[in-house]
């Protein structure tokens, strides 16, 4: 399994400004990666939140960073409920927030999650395991209308309609592969991606609502961080970019980052998952 690597690590820490005191939190732990590196950069007396709806990858998290005892608090929640965790703890303002939008290597390399058409697995696609809702049951029992809205609002496939019609065909689907080899047939490869990737990203955001939990958690963020206080947001597609972008652009921030980050050409050769980052940054204004 290829270790995970995370994204624009050095541009994350230059625009969240860490200090080596308060509290900071990373709202998508992941595999630990920028967690430990804003425990480093906050030391010695810095302490970090973290929280990630995956039990699986934040039971291996708490090992990475078992070494930094009560500097770091882990937490099994989305993001989106940030401010109740933090309320909840009777935690003080926060200096800075990062959210990493992305899925980790971990999540996408394990074919039982489902995340992935290059590993033939269930389709599942849950970031908590614990919930109900799976691709599967999205796949098999949407109407073909629900399932083209799907495709198209959150892949931004063009042809959802032909597709969500083959997929409603071809039902019950149970598996990745079957789902890929479905897009291949409807769609068929135009350019470089796979016909699948837009219907995967599509099924992945509808069944762990990761728009909606965005949108939660960005007022979250805003909720728990003090005047100044800074925000970071990693995201890895144009939906959240733009949620992103216009969260910001709606007042009560000073914009740090006119123009969106992006990774360098030696990271994208290096790890090539990072070829769509964005990175946004902003701080809470005064008043706001």
């Amino acid at each position: 399994m290829t270790a995970h690597v995370p994204v624009l690590l050095a541009e994350a820490l230059r625009w969240l400004h860490p200090a080596p005191e308060g509290w900071w939190a990373d709202g998508t732990v992941g595999a630990g990666g920028h967690t430990q590196a804003l425990l480093e950069a906050t030391a010695p007396q810095g302490r970090v939140l973290g929280l990630d709806r995956d039990g699986e990858t934040l039971a291996l998290a708490r090992q990475r960073l078992a070494g930094y005892g009560d500097r770091i608090r882990l937490v099994k929640a989305n993001f989106a409920d940030l401010a109740e965790v933090v309320k909840s703890l009777q935690l003080p303002a926060f200096a800075g927030v990062l959210l990493d939008l992305g899925v980790s290597s971990l999540q996408l390399e394990g074919a039982e999650r489902g995340f992935s058409f290059q590993h033939d697995g269930p389709l599942d696609m849950r970031l908590d395991r614990e919930q109900r809702l799976t691709a599967a049951e999205l796949v098999n029992h949407a109407s073909e209308e629900e399932l083209a809205d799907v495709l198209f609002h959150y892949g931004e496939e063009r042809r959802s309609r032909r597709l969500a019609r083959w997929i409603v065909r071809r039902r019950p689907l149970t598996t990745t592969g079957q789902l890929a080899d479905v897009a291949r047939r409807a769609v068929g490869r135009a350019g470089r991606i796979h016909p699948a990737t837009r219907a995967f990203q599509a099924l992945r955001i509808a069944v762990n609502d990761e728009l909606g939990s965005l949108d939660r958690g960005l007022a979250a963020a805003r909720g728990i961080l003090a005047e100044g206080g800074r925000l970071v947001v990693i995201s890895f597609h144009s939906l959240e970019d733009r949620i992103v972008k216009r969260f910001f652009r709606a007042g009560g921030w000073e914009i740090l980052t006119r123009h969106v980050v992006r990774p360098g050409p030696e990271e994208m050769r290096a790890n090539p998952r990072a070829r769509s980052a964005r990175l946004r940054a902003a701080a809470r204004a005064a008043g706001a």
